[in-house]
């Protein structure tokens, strides 16, 4: 007899349309038992190929704003500053709201690479190859993390978890105070970040920060991918290893200029 319950009537588990029911005879519940498991392709479930395929897609739009921040930073070098406080609210919001849109995060990637690249040229014009050293150091120091991590030497166990949480807010107060030292002129316009020694060193915790936190993204994508995290959640990890492999860019980039500030 047909249900009157809208909750029941409108469902197909209580139906039974398109589910297995116990009409089904011997010969076709064994030819269920034995087909073959759906993959995660078919349950639309995250997988690393996905993960790669967005941090590609992601990569790509990151690549083309930095082509127009290098272009647009010699005539308007206001822009790729007014590009870094938008990518950090876009930032902001996709971490705070664990965005999965696809426009939020490629939105993201174009803003923030329109501030790589202009910041890039800006300091290219000053020392020469620089962006190429901190390009092959970014790559270095990428390809070392994930070695350590794939075999075992690194894990982002809850006790370096907690650890990590507690450095970076420590740095990123100090960055804070540093920026509105710059301000004031103090260290040349660096900051902290050009007060000598004191300079690199806050360079060199910004360089090793940036490198641990691709643990942590790493790990993030092996927990979703056991989990069976939608489809959906590989933008998410794409925008995070996006946004820790602008960090550490960002922080080479500084500590080689100032290292060859000094020379």
């Amino acid at each position: 007899m047909e249900s009157r319950n809208p909750v029941f009537a409108n469902s197909k588990a209580f139906s039974g349309d398109g589910y297995a029911t116990f009409d089904a005879t011997p010969q076709q519940l064994q030819d269920m038992y034995d087909a073959p498991a759906a993959t995660p392709v078919q349950t639309k479930r995250m997988t690393i190929d996905d993960v790669i395929m967005k941090t590609a897609a992601l990569f790509g739009v990151l690549l083309v704003g930095a082509a127009i921040g290098w272009v647009v930073s010699d005539d308007a070098p206001s822009i790729p500053f007014l590009a870094m406080i938008v990518g950090l609210v876009l930032g902001l919001v996709i971490s705070f709201r664990q965005s999965t849109s696809p426009a939020l995060i490629l939105s993201y990637g174009v803003v923030e690479g329109v501030f790589v690249g202009g910041i890039s040229s800006i300091l290219e014009q000053q020392y020469d190859n620089i962006v190429s050293q901190a390009v092959l150091g970014t790559l270095a120091a990428f390809t070392a993390m994930l070695v350590l991590y794939r075999t075992g030497r690194l894990r982002a166990t809850p006790k370096f978890t907690k650890m990590f949480i507690v450095a970076i807010g420590g740095y990123f107060i100090v960055a804070l105070v540093s920026l509105v030292a710059a301000l004031f002129g103090v260290g040349g316009g660096w900051g902290f970040y050009g007060a000598g020694g004191l300079g690199v060193l806050l360079c060199v915790a910004g360089v090793a920060l940036a490198s641990l936190s691709l643990i942590l993204d790493f790990d993030y994508i092996d927990k979703g991918i056991q989990q069976g995290l939608p489809e959906r959640y590989s933008w998410l990890a794409a925008f995070g290893l996006i946004v820790s492999l602008i960090w550490l860019y960002i922080e080479l980039l500084r500590l080689l200029a100032i290292l060859r500030g000094d020379s």
